[in-house]
Formats: C-alpha cells, structure tokens, sequence
C-alpha cells in the first residue's frame, strides 16, 4: 500500500454501515474540522460504554487495602469528571450538557469491568463522552495499582450501545 504524504488529502472512506455514507469529520477541501450541527434539533441520547483491566490475583486481592485509597470507587469519580472534559481531550467533540453520567466498576474473575452511561439532550450523541469515561476509569484503576504490578493490561473499550440521533441506534449485543 503507498504510503501518504504528511501533506497529502486524506480520503473520505465509504462505510459499509449505510446510514453513515462517509466520514464526518472533514470538510469539502479534506481538512479535519468539527462537524456543524447547528441546524440540528436536539434530541435525547443515551451511550453506554465498557472497558476491562486485566489483574494478576495479588492486586484483586489488595484492592480493598489500598493505601492510596480505594481504586474503584477513584476510578468511578475520575470517570465522571473524564465525560463532563471529552470536548477538551478530543479535538472534534462538542462540548455537551451532559444530563446523565453512571461509572459502575465490578470485580469479575480476572480483573475489572466498567461499564458506563452517559445520556444528553443536544444536537449530538455522547458515544465519545461514554468511550472517554470507560478509558480514563481504567487508567485510574492502573495509577492507583501500579506499584503492585506493572502487567496490568486495559483491554476492550468499546462502545457497547447507544440510541437517538440519524444514525439510529446501536446495541453490541445485537451484532
């Protein structure tokens, strides 16, 4: 495969998911830019999210005695201040007035799950704000279990549903 110029166009791939014809994040001249949604009416849309981190059976032992506090319930505030931050930490996000923000974490044989709900009434969905949460509630369990062990590994951040909007909606499980 050629490779790009670092001044080439970028090209707007077709999907194969037809309600999404082409990417949306370029303009007419092939430049990153943010999507206008001005015209757009608000509606309510709700995205939920997951992510996995890895532990060895020594740091699921040791959360409950952690000196730095407890790694889940930090994970779970980080979170929720990570959806309210998206539009400063993804370029093209819109700021959103987020109506609704769940972080759950469960330990679960061989690490722990997140799971989290972001919903809004705005012109645009919270996939990204929902994704963010899950990433940064991971990463906060890693910093607060470091120092017992550097393997931990974050796994499977994925978008698991999300509803409203022109796209329509999206279930993983359905897939």
């Amino acid at each position: 495969m050629p490779s790009r110029s670092k001044f080439s166009k970028p090209s707007r791939s077709k999907l194969s998911h037809p309600a999404q014809a082409e990417l949306s994040h370029f303009d007419k001249s092939g430049r990153a830019a943010m999507v206008d949604v001005s015209g757009k009416q608000p509606t309510h849309r709700i995205a939920t999210a997951s992510a996995f981190v890895e532990l060895s059976p020594a740091v699921l032992a040791a959360l409950p005695s952690n000196p730095k506090g407890d790694p889940l319930e930090v994970a779970r505030f980080a979170g929720v201040l990570a959806a309210k931050r998206t539009a400063d930490l993804i370029p093209m996000c819109h700021p959103l007035p987020l109506t609704h923000i769940d972080v759950q974490t469960k330990v679960v044989k061989g690490g722990v799950r997140i799971k989290t709900t972001v919903a809004t009434n705005a012109p645009t969905g919270v996939e990204m704000e929902a994704l963010t949460a899950a990433a940064v509630a991971a990463l906060t369990i890693y910093d607060m279990t470091k120092a017992l062990d550097k393997a931990i590994v974050i796994r499977e951040i994925r978008l698991e549903t999300k509803s409203g909007g022109k796209s329509g909606d999206f279930s993983r499980a359905a897939k």
